[in-house]
């Protein structure tokens, strides 16, 4: 995401110096022509198309399709060009001055920490802005001093699959930007990766023999020294071989996954390293689908498996258009001759990228790996029309917009959309999860409300249901007919009668939800949004409705704007409905405690029930709900001689619950804090309308990132460590927990580990990173 800029010193005079002390009139002005284009790129900011189209024109003048074909002569012409380009576009001499080569260069260095793309990078990955950057002076080595020079970028283990073979791509007669930038498409470094491609291009380790046993050596001491795979640069001057840089490299949850339990095997790191390897929001690039095997595929050309998993898309040729459409909620693909930097806010946008040039170690590869989308690059049968928008492919079109399938694990490009099977977890996920599950203290729970959600959630090791949401219950095609017949009955008999209907139906939902989990707690959640939300809204909708209900459009419309409220969110929900209307309460708490009976009675584990009742200001509003609650638990108990253990507890979401937190707790078994809501209030931000500023505030530093995705530390997070030290305090062995989309956030979850929570609960599919999350956060609070 920073600059670089290469050859700095060269100019009209330095340039005859480098040719006479080379010996290589062709190799010093190929470096200077690579200097004036990169400086005029990065430092005067100078259009990078004006001279790649100036050296595309020369080659075609010449006849040639390499670089590597042009002539010094050739060279010498092209600098003269690029010297009046830029004399044409920036209206001053390129700078031949030394010194002031070095300061631009420096300056531009500082100046892109504050890049667009460096801005969004740094958003992604939860960089602080004030880090700043330092700027490195080195000195050059050249790897385009002819055919005994090369440059490559390598991987000491292949950061795709992780296994453990050296992966990488070198050129001969080239500079590292060729490389990195896509320009050229390398050769490959070993034998067996050239095989496994059926490229014909010699690799590195036949072309080069004595110099890559060389660099294997090296790979070997970096990456025990460092014990992390390691991604390297090097040149070779003329047969010798430099070390440019070192770095822990950027891989795939499922290389990060296989590298750390590999090394743990082989006594590099240590199981709880290995632990703390994994970046838990990465995990998420598992726990996707790949491409059917068994589906058709209508394959239109194979390119570079540069980033593994399977996505299908619109096809867009620009990263603004893809951040747009992503916004509009349509999957896209983002095809580019080769991505830059530049891109990065449209490769996040979208699904996969496609590029026509580059390798494995090109741009596009190594960011798309590192944000998990599969990337398909050097896919040389394509042309791409920028201006028409059009991809050619042999004899096919494909415009913007036509959907795109792309297997970044085998390079295939595919024309339409092929179906996608759900991933198989075990090897070495298992092996980590159990180590991970050795260390954590934090249980994990997960937010379900379908049997299958809740069957997910049990397979990836949830340990319980924090949050089961019944609202989602009653919007049922099968059962809303009864929901809106006792929103709209005038009486408490008239809702009773429409309640009755809806019992057996609730009741089968806890039944179902309780098999699944037997044995473990769940907790669910009273009946929470405003009434109207399950009203109709649009005119078709009123009609269809009224006839249902046997009543006219008319009462149904009044009774709707009687119900309509100016903040919904503050307004009739939550507890206040069962205040209310306790018999909907009633109705709820009955279904529960049957359900859970059944579940006993047909032999299986009792599940542990907790009732939630949302929304609570008040001990007094928790104090009748709760009443109400233990009341039809023991005429259920009567009913049926037979019980089951409950507990009742609230979901703490609103500032006032939070400070009166002890008193609270005198009525309360359990706190479980709904902090998707208690950042809405405690803020004052609603959540549907915060996204069109907030991230401007994180641009700014009023946030460090967005409270609804990582918990408001200094103000909700206060909230909630008093809460917890005033529950306490009256009731020493409350069950404490969170349960809004923070549960799978990781550095939410350490906030947990700090506060001393006892569970989190994350939606299904994040149960995975929330317990590996927590077992970071558990080995994190002993260093």
């Amino acid at each position: 995401m920073m600059d670089t800029v290469l050859n700095l010193g060269l100019n009209d005079e330095t340039v005859i110096g480098l040719a006479t002390t080379s010996g290589d009139e062709r190799f010093a002005w190929d470096s200077y022509r690579r200097f004036i284009q990169m400086y005029s790129d990065v430092v005067l900011e100078l259009d990078h198309g004006a001279f790649e189209e100036a050296l595309e024109v020369a080659k075609e003048d010449q006849g040639y399709s390499l670089d590597t074909e042009m002539t010094a002569d050739d060279w010498k012409a092209l600098v003269a060009e690029y010297k009046a380009l830029v004399k044409k576009l920036w209206d001053k001499p390129f700078p031949q001055d030394v010194h002031d080569q070095l300061w631009g260069a420096i300056s531009a260095v500082f100046g892109s920490w504050q890049s667009e793309r460096a801005k969004v990078y740094r958003r992604l990955n939860n960089i602080p802005g004030e880090w700043g950057t330092a700027v490195n002076v080195q000195a050059m080595v050249f790897g385009n001093m002819g055919e005994t020079s090369a440059t490559g970028v390598a991987f000491t283990r292949d950061p795709s699959t992780g296994e453990n073979v050296y992966y990488g791509e070198f050129l001969i007669n080239a500079q590292g930007e060729d490389v990195v930038a896509g320009i050229r498409t390398p050769q490959y470094l070993t034998l067996a990766a050239r095989e496994r491609a059926g490229a014909k291009p010699l690799s590195m380790e036949e072309a080069m023999p004595d110099t890559y046993a060389e660099l294997a050596k090296v790979f070997q001491i970096l990456e025990t020294h460092y014990r992390d795979m390691q991604d390297i640069e090097f040149t070779v001057q003329q047969g010798k071989l430099w070390m440019l840089q070192t770095r822990s490299g950027k891989r795939t949850a499922k290389a990060a996954l296989k590298m750390a339990v590999d090394m743990a095997h082989e006594g590099l790191i240590t199981e709880e390293e290995a632990v703390a390897r994994v970046d838990p929001a990465a995990l998420d690039q598992l726990l996707h689908p790949t491409l059917d095997p068994k589906a058709p595929r209508d394959v239109l050309t194979k390119g570079l498996p540069a980033s593994p998993g399977a996505a299908s898309g619109h096809i867009v040729f620009d990263a603004d258009t893809a951040e747009r459409r992503n916004e509009m909620g349509d999957a896209v693909i983002l095809v580019r001759v080769e991505t830059s930097p530049e891109d990065i806010h449209g490769m996040h946008a979208a699904k996969g990228i496609l590029t026509a040039r580059g390798g494995m170690t090109s741009h596009a590869a190594v960011v798309a790996r590192g944000m998990g989308r599969p990337c398909v690059s050097g896919a040389g049968g394509i042309s791409i029309d920028t201006k028409a928008n059009i991809l050619r492919i042999g004899g096919r079109e494909l415009k913007e917009g036509d959907i795109l399938t792309l297997d970044g694990s085998t390079g295939e490009v595919m024309a339409g959309e092929v179906p996608t099977v759900q991933p198989e977890l075990a090897g070495d996920f298992g092996v980590l999860m159990v180590w991970a599950d050795k260390v954590r203290r934090l249980k994990v729970r997960a937010n379900a409300e379908t049997p299958q959600d809740c069957k997910v959630a049990r397979e990836f090791g949830a340990e319980g249901v924090g949050l089961c949401r019944t609202e989602h219950m009653f919007f049922d095609a099968a059962r809303i007919t009864a929901v809106r017949e006792m929103i709209l009955a005038d009486s408490e008999k008239g809702r009773r009668i429409a309640l009755e209907r809806l019992l057996p139906e609730q009741r089968d939902d806890f039944a179902q939800i309780f098999m699944v989990m037997a044995g473990l707690p769940v907790t669910i959640r009273l009946l929470d949004p405003p009434l109207h939300e399950f009203l109709p809204h649009a005119e078709a909708e009123f009609e269809e409705v009224a006839k249902a209900a046997g009543i006219s459009v008319d009462v149904l419309k009044r009774r709707a704007s009687e119900l309509h409220e100016f903040n919904p969110m503050l307004g009739h929900r939550g507890c206040r409905l069962g205040v209310t209307y306790p018999e909907i309460y009633e109705m709820q708490a009955r279904a529960i405690f049957e359900a859970a009976l059944i579940v006993k009675q047909r032999g299986g584990e009792a599940p542990i029930p907790e009732v939630m009742i949302p929304l609570v200001a008040t001990r007094k509003e928790l104090e009748l709900m709760k009443a109400i609650v233990d009341r039809v638990a023991a005429e259920v108990f009567a009913e049926q001689g037979d019980s089951v253990e409950y507990l009742v507890g609230t979901m703490i979401e609103l500032p006032r619950a939070a400070l009166k937190a002890g008193e609270i707790a005198e009525v309360g078994e359990f706190f479980s804090f709904g902090t998707n809501d208690l950042t809405q209030t405690t803020i004052g931000i609603s959540r549907d309308d915060a996204g069109r500023f907030l991230g401007t505030y994180v641009d700014k530093g009023i946030f460090a990132r967005d409270p609804f995705v990582s918990i408001d530390v200094e103000g909700v997070g206060e909230l909630i460590q008093l809460a917890t030290e005033r529950g306490r305090k009256t009731r020493p062995g409350i069950k404490l927990g969170i349960c809004g989309e923070h549960g799978g956030d990781p550095a939410s979850i350490a906030f947990c580990e700090e506060t001393g929570l006892d569970y989190v609960s994350a939606s299904p599919y994040r149960v995975p990173i929330a317990r590996l999350a927590a077992a970071q956060a558990a080995l994190a609070s002993k260093a």
